[in-house]
């Protein structure tokens, strides 16, 4: 017997988005309940069950604050350090060793778009695409940009273009 109707559809969307971090809570509750046994070796497996929850609890709520929706047009994929994009109107590829500049358009009506810039080619996707939340982890592979950064300029809500990450360009060389 199917439960679609249980919950609200905003309630499941939320529950969606911090399943990650549900998931994590619970093994390291799972932990803690199995530290509380006499035993030594179920002990130490659960104090290190609880710890490994621990470290992957921070990971886990950024991602699930980087999570958009997915119900925006077109789909993205990472592959290989490789970003894809296949909107309904446009899409392209970038190599994120070739990026040169990643910025964040927002729009007066709040909807948010990245822009990805290789060479002269300018890739554009929207912050809610269907997989946009892999991007957070191809962002934060970059060098100099942090996952705390991403996520400031993420939830700024003004509209305007927002300089993201801009790859330092090597020293010119001259005789």
């Amino acid at each position: 017997m199917a439960m679609n109707g249980f919950l609200r559809p905003e309630a499941m969307a939320a529950l969606k988005r911090w399943r990650e971090v549900i998931v994590v809570l619970a093994v390291g509750l799972l932990g803690l309940w199995i530290a509380t046994d006499p035993g030594p070796i179920l002990r130490g497996f659960g104090l290190l069950l609880a710890v490994a929850a621990v470290a992957a609890l921070v990971p886990a709520i950024r991602r699930a604050r980087f999570a958009a929706l997915g119900d925006g047009p077109g789909v993205v994929q990472v592959d290989e350090r490789r970003i894809l994009y296949m909107g309904p109107v446009h899409g392209g590829a970038v190599a994120l060793d070739e990026l040169n500049l990643i910025s964040l358009r927002r729009a007066a009506d709040g909807h948010g778009t990245w822009v990805l810039v290789e060479g002269a080619q300018v890739l554009t996707i929207p912050v809610n695409a269907k997989g946009g939340d892999a991007l957070f982890d191809a962002f934060t592979a970059l060098p100099g940009l942090s996952a705390q950064r991403v996520l400031s300029v993420l939830e700024k809500t003004d509209s305007g273009t927002h300089r993201l990450w801009a790859r330092a360009q090597p020293a010119a060389l001259t005789r």
